[in-house]
């Protein structure tokens, strides 16, 4: 049997101005990388967790070498711990309005300088899991010209989410992917509470269908946990790829 080739994983650190701080990025490039080729974007939240937990570098190696996606690089922006994730991603933390910018003006111009990338929204994606989610939700419907597409795995849904969603005047700019689980009835979250995220999502896609937003939905019988959203995510990128 033929090995499948590699990618590689850089790590790479630059200093974000609206966050005041050195943001690092882990930066996978596929194996028959050439700056001749174009390629398209999925910027990860939780980027740490979707390389070792997702697995996601084996499965873009796996897709690309049978020529089942289309070239693309995955940006994984890790988090420093649980009370920085929560600040940066959560709708009330304190960082959330200074991430997303930080997303929409920093970060996609450095990409865009440092790769042969496609410059529009239909050629970047954004993807996390709970609150990395919501965050990519969020930043997706404030810059839907920046990031066309979207990949959401049990994100967090609160009244400003839905607001949010609610406000976005051009929802067929945005091609979306969203999956919750049945027996996400009692999230216990990081600030000790315990949620139910079922019925926010559902509600979620109540409102993503009667705006008419390009989506794909599904519930899946499980948890919020990485042993559903990990093999979910060969499907994800298959469909948004």
């Amino acid at each position: 049997m033929m090995s499948i080739p590699k990618g590689t994983i850089n790590e790479l650190t630059f200093h974000s101005a609206e966050l005041e701080e050195e943001v690092k990025l882990l930066v996978y490039l596929p194996a028959t990388y050439s700056p001749l080729y174009k390629y398209s974007l999925l910027i990860a939240q939780d980027g740490k967790d979707y390389f070792q937990l997702g697995r996601i570098a084996r499965l873009a190696d796996e897709f690309l070498d049978k020529r089942e996606i289309e070239n693309l690089i995955i940006v994984g922006i890790p988090y420093n711990d649980v009370e920085d994730r929560r600040r940066k991603y959560h709708p009330d933390g304190e960082k959330n309005g200074a991430y997303i910018r930080f997303l929409a003006h920093e970060l996609v111009p450095f990409l865009d300088r440092e790769y042969p990338t496609y410059q529009m929204g239909m050629g970047r994606a954004l993807i996390g899991d709970s609150l990395g989610a919501t965050v990519s939700l969020m930043t997706a419907v404030k810059y839907p010209n920046t990031f066309g597409k979207l990949i959401l795995q049990s994100p967090y849904v609160d009244e400003r989410v839905l607001a949010g969603v609610d406000e976005l005047a051009h929802p067929h700019l945005l091609n979306i992917y969203h999956i919750i689980g049945t027996g996400e009835t009692a999230v216990k979250t990081t600030d000790g509470k315990v949620k139910d995220f079922l019925a926010p999502n559902r509600d979620l896609h109540r409102l993503m269908e009667e705006k008419k937003f390009h989506v794909f939905y599904e519930e899946f019988e499980g948890e919020h946990t990485w042993k559903h959203w990990q093999p979910d995510l060969k499907r994800a990128l298959k469909h948004m790829f």
